[in-house]
């Protein structure tokens, strides 16, 4: 067992002992329940997946201890829930989020500003903390997102926080070394520093590592924010900047050697590497291009990244819609005579840690030999300052993509785009079992999708992609086994039959440590589970008492309990990154004032 957690489950065992007789049966929780004023129960409808099935029956009881009846919805997976879901057939869903950036700015934007990638607010006042927020560091950031958690959550109760998840992590540590599997806070898996034991076993065996998800919602970084593809498209391209474990912005694994802010906070520059070029597939095997994943390349995915009509269903726009301009710079002397924060000039910063000095800035691809001191150098500027536009840099939708490749297959106008005649980059036809269309992937990063079915994808490295750095993958060929049910993955874990699981459940932590041939790793995460309101055609949408008397029946002490002590409280999915210091406190006879409320209005 990992050190770090024989601490903390010795500094929570007292309190998940003293709690766990807090958790009610249902029996129990039926006699106790009241009803409302006019006699009448208001129907709550929960929406959830089979997998939630405890969080969704520890929801229900509180509701009905604290005056409602509670109908549960329970969809058998992701797919069907979402259809639900948009359908608006709820009055709650049980929702999570994972700040993958590590960054508040991404824990809010799109899932609560008016028009966000996820969001079913429109809230002007909401809309203006969060772009406030975005501006501020320090104290003065701290303070404004108090203030938008006291509008989301106490004022307006658009959302029910449950708890904040930690990481667990399992590892067949009889055949993969431990010690080079990271888990970090925040960023997806990296696969480059895997490896086996018996490093002989790196171009010989396939590591196995594991999904639930089968059905990928696309292989171009920008048309999808999921769990079908966070992992893939970040080990598929790489960025600009990278998360370390700690959510720290690095240049580590990146495409750039270092970068550097302006001291307005609204321009940053990259010095990039020349040791990295596209691969593509031939064959089922990863064949070097020779092309260079340069500057032009990454204007090009920057730029369609920012715009939302770049592609259709662009998933990610509100993720990188502060970005202004993007560009390649020319001219040396303009690095020179840029100040940053700590006195001294851009072209200082990037000069550290090179190959050589940097002796020119090159225009062009063809011209970079970064041996011979000649670099190309990219600098992003945003209209505000801005300093989580580099957390957003390291969001898997920042990879960068191969002009050339994306702009032979996506000839079609977007506006007129339909999916039964088109195929666009990245589509997963491209790469499933026995489809007619040709692999057409280029890989900026250190793994490619060679082929997928039901069962598995496919994975082999990049050859170009750092050889001979620190940061060349270690393994040659990975398979994503996919395993829906996180019990069977837990049973394949344990017979070798994958290496890796990312999410051992709370409950199952102790045959993670009892079995001598596993490894258990933990870390803090960034997840939050929540309830989410129905912002449409139910009585949840219009009445905040009602939202108010659901958000105040939540006790997140019986969570905690009932994970023995492996949650934490929320308060919003800013909760794991910035402690504004409120906090929710179940409250029986608030609950009771705002059902009277309610009812009154009614």
């Amino acid at each position: 067992m990992n050190k770090k957690y024989l601490a903390f489950a010795a500094a929570t065992t007292a309190a998940a002992v003293a709690l766990t007789g807090c958790v009610e049966t249902k029996s129990d929780v039926e006699k106790e329940s009241t009803t409302s004023p006019t006699g009448e129960k208001p129907v709550i409808e929960v929406l959830g997946m089979a997998s939630q099935e405890q969080d969704l029956n520890i929801v229900r009881d509180q509701l009905v201890k604290n005056g409602f009846d509670v109908k549960l919805n329970i969809q058998p997976d992701f797919g069907s829930f979402s259809a639900q879901r948009d359908a608006g057939n709820y009055d709650v869903s049980l929702s999570s989020w994972t700040t993958v950036t590590g960054n508040p700015d991404y824990a809010v934007r799109g899932l609560f500003k008016t028009g966000g990638d996820y969001s079913n607010t429109a809230d002007e006042q909401i809309d203006q903390l969060i772009d406030a927020a975005s501006t501020l560091i320090g104290e003065e950031a701290k303070e404004k997102y108090a203030e938008l958690e006291q509008a989301l959550v106490f004022d307006k109760a658009y959302i029910a926080p449950l708890y904040i998840s930690k990481k667990f992590q399992g590892i067949y540590s009889k055949e993969v070394n431990p010690d080079t599997v990271r888990l970090s806070k925040s960023r997806a898996q990296a696969w480059e520093a895997i490896s086996f034991n018996d490093t002989a076993k790196n171009t010989a065996e396939t590591l196995v590592l594991h999904q639930g998800i089968s059905s990928l919602t696309s292989l171009d970084p920008i048309k999808g924010n999921d769990g079908s593809i966070n992992t893939l498209n970040t080990n598929m391209y790489v960025r600009l900047v990278n998360l370390s474990d700690t959510d720290e912005v690095v240049s580590d694994g990146s495409l750039s050697y270092n970068y550097a802010i302006s001291e307005d906070n609204q321009s940053y520059y990259f010095v990039l590497r020349d040791d990295i070029n596209f691969a593509k597939v031939e064959n089922n095997q990863a064949i070097d291009t020779k092309d260079l994943v340069s500057a032009e390349d990454v204007v090009f995915s920057l730029e369609r990244a920012k715009d939302g009509s770049s592609v259709p269903d662009h998933r990610t726009y509100s993720i990188h819609e502060n970005i202004d301009t993007v560009e390649i710079v020319t001219d040396i002397t303009a690095l020179e005579s840029v100040q940053t924060a700590d006195g001294g000039t851009v072209l200082d910063v990037l000069s550290k840690q090179l190959p050589a000095t940097i002796a020119e800035v090159v225009e062009n691809e063809a011209d970079v030999d970064n041996a011979a001191g000649k670099y190309q150098i990219v600098k992003i500027t945003t209209p505000t300052p801005f300093p989580q536009v580099l957390n957003y840099l390291a969001h898997q939708s920042g990879g960068i993509v191969s002009q050339a490749a994306v702009t032979a297959i996506n000839t079609f106008d977007v506006e007129s785009y339909d999916p039964n005649v088109h195929v666009a980059y990245g589509d997963q036809t491209t790469v499933t079992e026995g489809a007619t269309y040709a692999n057409h992937l280029a890989a900026s990063g250190p793994y490619v999708l060679v082929q997928k079915n039901d069962y598995e994808a496919i994975f082999v490295k990049n050859p170009a992609y750092q050889a001979g750095t620190a940061n060349e993958p270690k393994i040659d060929k990975i398979s994503v086994r996919f395993i829906q049910d996180n019990d069977s993955a837990l049973s394949a874990l344990r017979n070798g039959e994958i290496h890796v699981l990312q999410a051992v459940p709370e409950t199952k932590l102790d045959v993670v440590n009892g079995d001598e041939n596993l490894t258990l790793k933990t870390a803090d995460s960034n997840a939050v589970s929540y309830l989410l309101m129905n912002p449409k055609g139910r009585d949840v949408a219009t009445s905040v008492d009602l939202r108010k008397a659901i958000l105040y029946s939540i006790n997140q002490d019986e969570f905690i309990s009932y994970y023995q002590g492996n949650k934490k409280p929320a308060v919003s999915t800013v909760s794991p990154l910035v402690d504004t210091g409120l906090k929710l406190q179940a409250d029986s006879a608030k609950v009771k004032e705002f059902l009277e409320a309610y009812q009154a209005a009614k």
